[in-house]
């Protein structure tokens, strides 16, 4: 009985503390077994709103509040590390879930520059008159009902990007890379008349064919060269050189500009609209309908 008793009493004591401190103690919300998948959070302080993108598509956005001064809310891209419910105000020894808690009730927190979601979070507020404009201290402040909206849907290790931007969210999306309504192309290409193996899937994109710029060219013979530093494709085809910057809506064919449908990316292969193929490698490109066939054939 006395080992029991020389155990039990700093046990009981224990506990008691953290019954009384248990506040303190947030409640953490782990991702288990789901993945960030194709989803994606776009921040713009240009015209302080939030946009949720989820498998290629834009579902909602939301009016939020960003920092005081320019540099307080960093730019760049954002891991999502916790999302935490009923954070406390530490600053002020305020509860979480307390109406009187600035974080209001939800706290989803980003990994900047090597913080791990303590210090920057898209979370809630409490002062709705808050929102849309610039007065945090470099947090997204959101109403929270819209942060109660958005907190389930939003998985861990999502990417936020957080940018000043004029251009719509789906521009943003579009030069990052982001696969909006992409859909794998079913049908056929063929080149020369023969059927095309490549490596790479052709996608459609917003109604547009995309083909894999380097194994498209060089199953025509061509040749592309890569420069990592300036992203900038060199293509070398017949009598053609074409100059493309990645995401650019740009092209130099034989020192001529010409514009075209921006290129993107897709896993590691920039992805050309196929539109705009022919003009650019001096090729011709058929759209079969009733076959759902794509042919490109050599000039004559």
């Amino acid at each position: 009985m006395r080992i029991l008793r020389t155990y039990h009493r700093p046990f009981a004591a224990i506990i008691l503390i953290i019954m009384l401190l248990g506040w303190i103690i947030p409640s953490p919300v782990h991702a288990d077994a789901q993945s960030a998948g194709n989803d994606l959070i776009i921040v713009n302080k240009k015209t302080n709103k939030l946009a949720f993108f989820q498998n290629g598509s834009l579902v909602r956005e939301f009016r939020v509040a960003t920092g005081k001064t320019a540099s307080l809310t960093p730019e760049g891209h954002f891991e999502i590390v916790n999302k935490i419910k009923n954070r406390p105000y530490y600053k002020e020894k305020i509860p979480g879930g307390d109406p009187r808690n600035p974080l209001g009730d939800r706290w989803i927190g980003l990994d900047v520059n090597g913080t791990k979601g303590t210090t920057y979070a898209i979370h809630g507020n409490n002062n709705k008159n808050s929102i849309g404009k610039y007065v945090s201290a470099g947090c997204i402040r959101m109403y929270n009902d819209d942060i109660h909206w958005l907190f389930p849907k939003v998985k861990l290790h999502t990417t936020a990007i957080i940018t000043s931007s004029k251009l719509s969210f789906e521009g943003i999306a579009r030069n990052l890379g982001y696969r909006l309504g992409e859909q794998k192309f079913e049908g056929r290409l063929l080149i020369d008349n023969k059927e095309a193996d490549l490596r790479n899937d052709t996608i459609l994109y917003d109604s547009r064919i995309y083909i894999p710029l380097r194994a498209c060219i060089e199953l025509l013979g061509g040749e592309v060269l890569w420069n990592n530093q300036t992203k900038t494709a060199t293509i070398k085809i017949g009598s053609r050189t074409v100059v493309h910057r990645a995401l650019s809506d740009q092209a130099a064919v034989n020192g001529k500009s010409v514009k075209i449908t921006a290129s993107k990316y897709r896993d590691n292969s920039l992805m050309l609209p196929l539109r705009n193929f022919s003009e650019l490698s001096g090729y011709s490109v058929q759209w079969g309908g009733a076959t759902n066939t794509v042919s490109i054939r050599s000039p004559k």
